[in-house]
């Protein structure tokens, strides 16, 4: 794979993003179980009005170990992302389709770093070309995933801003979503 140019972004490239900790405020301890403790990060919904415009696919893949766990239920989470979308819409941006695993069970094939996400959204939507993919995530299991995957990674240091770089699994490393998002051809 060549270095990641963020100028070689076009509408046949991906986004993939992970939620917590990427487009919302991560929940101390726990999960986020409805949608009144679901906060937006700032400017993440004028980051992501940007990516509307660079990418031609954008999709959310998270995992949810909260419903695996009984705290919530599937229905719970689909509020949640109907009304995070809804949003996200209000202020010029897109969300494709949200994938999550709940499992438990860390070499569920869903559950990141397994790349089963990825390959369900490209069962979906088959003109996603992972070389041509980018993973957004606060996490080294996001990374993983993306490279799993074979995409490229940005790493965001939101929750871990004392993450070692250079890191094999990073590509390119941001302070957030809006400062990604900055970074890219088309505003």
């Amino acid at each position: 794979m060549n270095p990641l140019d963020l100028h070689q972004i076009d509408a046949r490239w991906t986004l993939f993003l992970d939620r917590d900790g990427v487009i919302n405020h991560e929940k101390e301890g726990s999960y986020v179980l409805h949608y009144g403790e679901f906060v937006f990060y700032d400017q993440v919904k004028e980051a992501l009005r940007i990516c509307a415009s660079a990418f031609g696919r954008i999709v959310i893949v998270t995992n949810q170990r909260g419903i695996g766990k009984g705290m919530m239920t599937a229905e719970d989470l689909q509020v949640i992302h109907e009304k995070m979308i809804a949003e996200i819409v209000l202020a010029g941006g897109r969300i494709d389709r949200v994938y999550y695993a709940d499992s438990l069970q860390n070499d569920h094939p869903l559950r990141k770093p397994n790349p089963g996400m990825a390959l369900a959204a490209r069962a979906d939507f088959p003109d996603i070309d992972f070389s041509r993919a980018l993973m957004v995530g606060n996490n080294i299991s996001d990374m993983e995933f993306g490279k799993n995957a074979g995409m490229y990674t940005v790493f965001l240091t939101t929750t871990q801003p004392n993450q070692p770089l250079p890191h094999p699994a990073i590509d390119l490393a941001f302070n957030s979503l809006y400062d990604f998002a900055k970074h890219l051809p088309f505003k």
